[in-house]
This record gives C-alpha cells, sequence and structure tokens, in this order.
C-alpha cells in the first residue's frame, strides 16, 4: 500500500532561508548516554530562535500508551496536557547562517514513513547534509579525553575517527534508519556518536555535550559559540566525580583498570602503520596488536 508521506508532515512556513541549509535531528527515546544530545538541543534552544517550519502527525507515530503525555488536573478540571511534538525548526547560527533542527519524541510506529516524510522535506528544501548526535556508553575512564564514533553515508564525511570495532549489531532506532535510507538514495548524512564512560551513562554528563558540539561544528562549519554554563557544568560535574573516585577504593581501582586499557589501546593503534596509513585493520589484526603491546608490557626488564 503506497501511503503519501505528506500525509504525515506539515509544511508550517516555507521561509526562503530554509533552502540549502543543513539539517541538524536528535530523537528522544533510543540512546543517549550521559544525556548528551539532549544537551546538544537545550543548548540551541537556549542560545538561538527557532522557528517551527514543519511538524509531524505525532498521531500516527507516537503510543501514548508506553509514553503517557502529563495531564495537569486544578482543584475541578483538567487544564493542561503536554501534547508530544515532531517538529522541524529553523534557527541560525552567531553568525546568521541557517541551519534546521529536527526533534522529538522517537516514532513508535511508521518508522519507513516517517523516513520517507523527512526525505521529502530534505528533497523541498535542497538540504545538502543530514547530521545526527547522540551518547553511546562505553568502557572509557571520564579522566581521558573522550572518542567520538563518526559514521557516515560516504567515506568522504567521516573525520576524526579511530574505530573501536569493525562490525556490531544494535537494536534498531529510527534516527538510525533514517541515516542508512539516505545513504541508500545517494544522500550526505553524518551520525556523531560520543563514547561516555559507562559508570556515568545515566547521569547528565556535559563533557560529552561539549564533544558533539566540537563535532557539529567540524561536521557542518556552523558558528556555535562556547557556553560558559556549559563548561562550568562540565567543571562542577568533573570534580563531583573525582570526590566521588576518591572517597571509595572500589570505584577508584575500576577507574584506573579502564585508565590502562584505554592507553594500552590509544598506543597500540598508534603504532599501527596501517591505522597510519587509513586502512581500518580487522578485529583479528587489533587483537593481535593489542595483545602484542600487552606482552611487551609484561616482559621483565632486561638489564
Amino acid at each position: 500500500m503506497n501511503v503519501d508521506p505528506w500525509a504525515l508532515c506539515d509544511v508550517l512556513a516555507d521561509p526562503p532561508e530554509a533552502r540549502g541549509a543543513v539539517l541538524l535531528h536528535f530523537l528522544d527515546g533510543f540512546m543517549d548516554a550521559g544525556s548528551a544530545g539532549r544537551g546538544v538541543v537545550d543548548y540551541l534552544f537556549d542560545e538561538f530562535e527557532h522557528t517551527p517550519v514543519a511538524s509531524f502527525d505525532v498521531d500516527q507515530l507516537i503510543d501514548y500508551r508506553s509514553r503517557r503525555p502529563n495531564l495537569t488536573f486544578a482543584l475541578d478540571r483538567w487544564s493542561d496536557f503536554e501534547a508530544p511534538q515532531l517538529v522541524v525548526y529553523l534557527m541560525r547560527d552567531r553568525s546568521e547562517r541557517p541551519f534546521l533542527l529536527l526533534t522529538g519524541p522517537e516514532p513508535d510506529f511508521a518508522w519507513e514513513r516517517f523516513v520517507d516524510a523527512t526525505e521529502d522535506l530534505i528533497d523541498h528544501w535542497n538540504v545538502p547534509l543530514t547530521v545526527g548526535f547522540q551518547g553511546i556508553p562505553m568502557g572509557v575512564p571520564h579522566t581521558r579525553e573522550l572518542g567520538m564514533t563518526v559514521h557516515a553515508t560516504r567515506p568522504e564525511l567521516v573525520f576524526d575517527n579511530r574505530p573501536m570495532f569493525n562490525e556490531v549489531t544494535v537494536p534498531g532506532n529510527a534516527a538510525g534508519l533514517l541515516e542508512y535510507r539516505l545513504g541508500e538514495s545517494g544522500r550526505d548524512a553524518v551520525g556523531l556518536s560520543v563514547h561516555v564512560p559507562h559508570y556515568v551513562m545515566q547521569m547528565t554528563y556535559p563533557a560529552a555535550t561539549i564533544r558533539l558540539l566540537e563535532g557539529i561544528r567540524e561536521a557542518t562549519g556552523l558558528d556555535l559559540p562556547s557556553d560558559p554554563a556549559l563548561e562550568d557544568d562540565r567543571s562542577r560535574v568533573d570534580a563531583d566525580i573525582a570526590e566521588q573516585v576518591a572517597e571509595s577504593e572500589e570505584v577508584s581501582d575500576v577507574v584506573k583498570s579502564l585508565e590502562e586499557q584505554y592507553d594500552s589501546f590509544t598506543e597500540a593503534a598508534e603504532a599501527d602503520e596501517m591505522l597510519q596509513e587509513g586502512r581500518m585493520p580487522t578485529a583479528d589484526e587489533l587483537g593481535a596488536a593489542f595483545e602484542h603491546f600487552l606482552a611487551e608490557r609484561q616482559r621483565p626488564d632486561d638489564d
């Protein structure tokens, strides 16, 4: 059955500035360790004016019984309903360059129709690049620079990337399907996944949001200024984590072990000329290089 994707989405406004603008997207509901992606959206809303230019029909996309919206009761009546919204906003960066942001709850239903409708919006506004972002949990220490997995529909769009694995299967998600379908149709799309220490994935981790913003700047060229409040939050959270680690010998040992593993992997990767040449090694090659490095470290010192 063919269904018109425009039946799922309404264009609320059609300003000329939207044409040729990059599209950022973040959907609530799947993986976002450290609230890294949500932090980016909050930053954009706080920093820039935003005008709704398109809206999706959430009645066709959301399972209200699994994610019940809030209803407010006041004295003798229902006074408010927080209806979910999946909206595309037009924004302008510090240099007045326009860009689009699609955000809201991840659809529960009709993923393919959602992707079709989004592709129609991309074609309607001649969007040259689509960028998604999120936080993912990793067995890495908070005391090291946060890594980021960059993936894209063309190898030329991938930047600043040191692969942590060659292949992995994860639960499906609408944002991932969107990027996959965009690649199938020959459109440019980039995904940014910042590596969040797994032991802080449930808390708000500003350092991960800052890392994503750096990635968005590099991928798009948008002029997104650093946020002093976000930097202050990072310093405060880092200090809180350091204090908790210092108070627990068990936690301290875990962090130390992660530091050693991280440093070993980093040193082995830097020494591997295959990576220097830009060729991605296989899982067996990575494992062999890592085992060789550990053997060298464990070998007794020569006279």
